[in-house]
């Protein structure tokens, strides 16, 4: 990342937490702090040098994205798996306004409410969740249209200064549901077509059938697929 220019810029910000780090002994804390070093070496390699950069804070780190909500997401989603190797992460995601401010070894470091927003984020998540603001969803909308309904709503939450976040989290199993759900009254629907095409086709013997006789089929076959629509409904419906 350019770090000559100072002005403000939207990022994404991951924030890794790692849960009640102050709490642990000296010996735990260096330990968990080399895991997560090496939990974020991987999941950040796809993302270019260019557009990250990757800071230390007091209980974890915070990685700052430019220009790739979907990067960020995934680097999010993979780090999540950590929690089974025994790495208790809380992850936090936003999108909010980051600037640079070199810390005073001359290292590149950032300030910014689009990191605080994500640390305290994190502070809602448990080690097996990733929390999502709002503001990161609508930034994930707008740069991949349609990738921001994996995430569903996970509540409104107030932090200790009272201000409030509506919070989202990606949901695999949901997902499924709703993707079976569309396929189910996807086939109903063709089902229903289908009946009503070939029932306007249908012949006996060579003649086509009377007027009323086949609009009395397509009524049949509407009926017949209405009822099985609502069924699907309220079989899929959670």
């Amino acid at each position: 990342m350019n770090t000559t220019n100072a002005a403000a810029a939207l990022a994404s910000v991951v924030f890794l937490k790692i849960q009640e780090f102050a709490r642990r002994t000296v010996q735990e804390q260096t330990r968990l702090r080399a895991q997560l070093e090496a939990v974020v070496a991987v999941t950040a390699a796809e993302l270019s040098l260019e557009n990250r950069v990757v800071l230390d804070a007091a209980d974890g780190t915070a990685i700052v994205v430019l220009g790739d909500p979907g990067g960020c997401l995934r680097l999010a989603e993979r780090a999540i798996a950590a929690t089974a190797a025994g790495l208790p992460l809380c992850i936090g995601v936003n999108h909010g306004a980051v600037q640079m401010a070199p810390d005073g070894r001359g290292d590149d470091g950032m300030i910014g409410d689009g990191i605080a927003v994500a640390a305290n984020i994190a502070e809602f998540a448990s080690p097996s969740r990733v929390m999502i603001s709002r503001s990161f969803r609508n930034a994930l909308a707008y740069a991949q249209p349609g990738a921001e309904a994996s995430l569903y709503p996970a509540g409104v939450h107030t932090d200790a200064g009272l201000r409030r976040y509506e919070l989202f989290t990606p949901d695999r199993a949901a997902a499924g549901r709703r993707k079976r759900r569309r396929a189910a009254l996807g086939a109903a629907a063709a089902v229903v077509l289908l009946g009503a095409g070939i029932a306007a086709r249908m012949t006996a013997g060579g003649r086509v059938k009377s007027l009323d006789e086949t609009l009395g089929t397509l009524r049949n076959a509407a009926k017949r697929g209405e009822e099985l629509l609502r069924g699907l409904r309220a079989r899929f419906k959670r």
